[in-house]
């Protein structure tokens, strides 16, 4: 794959068995790159998976070309006060980055999280930021650390749609979050488009998309972004709210998407459609809207075979 190239795809279903259901679906929805839960995503229940199942999806996404990514559970919050929460959360991620492995997995997502409830005595934001990031230190460091010593694939943090307590929602607040960890090299980041949207990045205005993604980078750095989940919304900018649409049909609309295709920090990044579907349908045709304006932007996929797309 040339090292511009932003292969496009979708999040897609696995029940009945990872292989048996993803590796059709993302085949009937021309999905260049795969996300998929490998447990319950409300739920803390932890799937052992299936050993067959797992090789199959890994030799399937292999001989397709399609790299693989892992969402894990929604609930997953590090910033927690409550010490169950952030000890279920350290076991879904140490959970979902064996799995990772399991299947050749390129990357687990996981949400950047809350505090939920102000420290006592710490009422401003910055406050309860940094008592709740102290929290992630340490118990993300530990993970961070496993995951480079046993080669597991790298965690990408996603920031919110903000509300609440949020510790990233805001690309600019994910600089600190990186600090909190030492910028830990196993550690990237996974852009929301609709989470951007709503936390109040104007991604609909003309260079907003742009100026969004240069905060990004110089918050992060040009290195950080591993991950795009390329979502419409719903709602108005800044509502807080995370109600995806198919692309172009929401309030950020098809410019904005463009210009994520043409700046720098995308180059090589794969780009994931989390948006409403009935079958494969809705993820088929935003991966084609996709892919049609990244061939405008002078962007091109070629596949195993050597194909242009």
């Amino acid at each position: 794959m040339p090292a511009a190239a932003r292969p496009v795809g979708a999040h897609v279903p696995t029940a009945g068995g990872l292989a048996r259901s993803a590796l059709p679906y993302l085949d009937s929805a021309r999905a260049e790159v795969v996300q998929v839960f490998v447990s319950n995503p409300r739920g803390w229940a932890l799937s052992p998976g299936d050993p067959a199942q797992d090789e199959e999806f890994r030799a399937g996404c292999a001989a397709r070309g399609v790299p693989a990514y892992i969402h894990a559970c929604l609930l997953v919050n590090l910033g927690s006060p409550t010490p169950a929460t952030v000890e279920r959360s350290v076991a879904t991620l140490a959970h979902a980055l064996r799995r990772g492995a399991a299947i050749g997995a390129r990357g687990v997502v996981f949400h950047a999280g809350s505090a939920v409830t102000a420290a006592p005595g710490e009422q401003t934001r910055r406050g309860y930021a940094a008592a709740a990031l102290r929290q992630v230190r340490r118990a993300l460091l530990p993970l961070l650390d496993e995951a480079s010593a046993r080669g597991w694939p790298p965690l990408l943090v996603e920031p919110s749609a903000g509300g609440g307590r949020s510790l990233a929602a805001r690309v600019e607040q994910l600089g600190p979050y990186l600090d909190a960890v030492d910028r830990h090299p196993a550690l990237g980041v996974c852009l929301d488009t609709c989470h951007a949207w709503a936390a109040g990045h104007d991604l609909a205005a003309p260079g907003g998309m742009t100026a969004t993604l240069d905060a990004l980078v110089a918050a992060c750095g040009a290195d950080r972004l591993w991950l795009v989940h390329a979502n419409d919304s719903r709602d108005a900018c800044g509502s807080t709210r995370d109600r995806h649409e198919n692309v172009g049909k929401g309030s950020i609309g098809e410019a904005a998407f463009a210009e994520l295709l043409r700046h720098p920090a995308t180059a090589g990044v794969p780009v994931v459609v989390e948006t409403p579907t009935t079958g494969f349908a809705g993820h088929a045709a935003d991966i084609a809207r996709l892919r049609s304006l990244r061939t405008e932007c002078g962007d091109v996929v070629r596949s195993v075979a050597g194909t242009t797309t």
